[in-house]
């Protein structure tokens, strides 16, 4: 009996040195940005039909998502938040070099995030958090909200603890002729003053003064 005692202490004590095992990991958050971009658009649809219900659906666009996808991966390579990239490229410009027929209005939204590695991005909140701070903001209200927009692309990149997101809205406010080579992008305070003006004199393109968000911490 004693000999069974100690051969059964010594199997439990050999047991309580098992190593722990580490807990799970968060994925890159990298591989997680194309998810992302697809739930901030899906939020922002129904933003916009909660607020005017008569707004236009939101197709999503391959070229504009083109276009934001460089956008905020150029923000994250050069960690900085602003409408026009340090050599001075917008939107507006880039959409116009890569489609030589695009005119009318463009609007951008731009915002950042931080996160902390050990906890990584969540989807759903960090999506939430982004159209949230837009909310707060008025211009970039007015820009989601305006029901005249038909287009959307969002762009999502992640650069040290920052993901960086631009979502572009656009319409082509009926415009139908040929655009000249030698437009100009015309900034405008709103998209309302921007599709006002053009319902009086069409000078194409047109653009909108996108909303620059600012980088909100976890």
């Amino acid at each position: 009996m004693t000999k069974f005692v100690m051969i059964a202490l010594a199997f439990l004590a050999v047991a309580g040195c098992a190593a722990v095992p580490e807990a799970p990991q968060p994925p890159d958050p990298k591989v997680q940005m194309t998810a992302l971009e697809n739930r901030i658009a899906a939020l922002i649809e129904e933003q916009r039909l909660k607020l005017d219900p008569n707004a236009k659906p939101l197709a999503l666009d391959p070229e504009l998502a083109g276009i934001a996808r460089a956008r905020a991966g150029d923000m994250a390579a050069k960690n900085y938040l602003a409408h026009a990239a340090p050599n001075g490229d917008t939107s507006a410009t880039l959409l116009m070099a890569q489609d030589a027929k695009w005119q009318g209005l463009l609007g951008e939204n731009l915002a950042a995030q931080h996160y902390v590695k050990q906890s990584g991005v969540d989807v759903e909140q960090f999506a939430q958090r982004f159209l949230d701070e837009w909310m707060k903001s008025q211009p970039h209200r007015d820009n989601l909200a305006f029901a005249g927009y038909d287009r959307t692309g969002v762009g999502a990149a992640v650069n040290g603890d920052t993901v960086y997101v631009a979502q572009l809205f656009a319409s082509d406010l009926g415009i139908k002729a040929e655009r000249d080579p030698d437009s100009t992008v015309t900034e405008f305070p709103s998209a309302a003053a921007a599709a006002s003006l053009a319902d009086q004199t069409v000078t194409p393109p047109l653009r909108l003064r996108g909303a620059e968000g600012t980088k909100a911490a976890n």
